[in-house]
């Protein structure tokens, strides 16, 4: 059964997330799925690409497919954890990437939707940075998309707590670009893709590449970036971060020591 749906109308492509069952979780397989209708969607000189779910969804994505994770001893985020592969190919994208959102955003699929160059949310949609519930240290180039999308307070108050931020009040904070009602949320975004599609489609190309190489521009000396790395294997050889992927699978609340 396919995990996701896609369309092409004009030069508007359209990816819809489909698999409800799993919360639209971003295993490797929905990843290749998506990675190869953006491919296709090159391929065939789409202007714009909209990323959705199903209508009417609770859950946009519940983000990481948890039971994909390593139990520990090893780099649950690294360069070729399927997240990676699909953020890098949304910003590598030769045109703009709107996120459409109705319902929760969760962890992973956070970062997904601030790495899009627009975000159109429903009042329904909430964001959840949700690692510390499973004792997951987050990597550096995901710490980035979310610094560059929030303010550093925010990304503390976020990633700290785990607790979601409403659409109204990501909007206010420049997070979310609108939000609109969710039977205007369709034609809306719509709209905006058809906006976007009659302006020159190589100047748009080269200045989010542009925007993409400046906002990536984030000096770090080789022992800095190595500091960081150590301090994130901490995490991922503790006894903290295999009881929290134990506690998911297990469908219990983690115990967590700091050990």
């Amino acid at each position: 059964m396919p995990l996701i749906e896609t369309k092409l109308d004009g030069a508007v492509g359209t990816i819809i997330l489909d698999n409800p069952e799993r919360r639209n979780a971003l295993s490797a397989e929905v990843v290749e799925d998506v990675i190869g209708a953006l491919m296709g969607f090159a391929d065939k000189h789409a202007r714009v690409v909209i990323l959705r779910a199903q209508p009417g969804t609770t859950v946009w994505s519940a983000g990481h497919d948890v039971n994909e994770l390593p139990e520990g001893r090893r780099d649950p985020l690294g360069w070729d954890d399927p997240l990676r592969a699909l953020v890098r190919a949304i910003e590598e994208f030769p045109a703009p990437v709107i996120a459409m959102i109705e319902g929760g955003v969760w962890g992973g699929a956070c970062e997904l939707a601030f790495a899009c160059d627009l975000i159109v949310a429903a009042p329904s949609a909430t964001f959840a940075v949700t690692p510390a519930k499973l004792g997951v240290p987050y990597n550096v180039t995901g710490m980035l998309t979310f610094l560059n999308a929030c303010p550093l307070r925010v990304v503390k108050e976020m990633v700290f707590t785990a607790k979601p931020i409403s659409a109204e009040r990501a909007e206010r904070l420049g997070v979310v670009n609108r939000v609109v009602p969710a039977e205007e949320l369709e034609a809306f975004t719509q709209g905006l893709a058809w906006d976007i599609c009659q302006n020159a489609p190589l100047s748009i190309s080269v200045m989010k590449e542009q925007m993409r190489m400046l906002a990536g521009a984030h000096p770090m000396s080789p022992r800095r970036f190595e500091r960081v790395q150590g301090l994130r294997r901490i995490v991922y050889d503790s006894e903290d971060y295999a009881e929290g992927i134990r506690a998911f699978r297990e469908k219990r609340v983690p115990k967590f020591s700091g050990h």
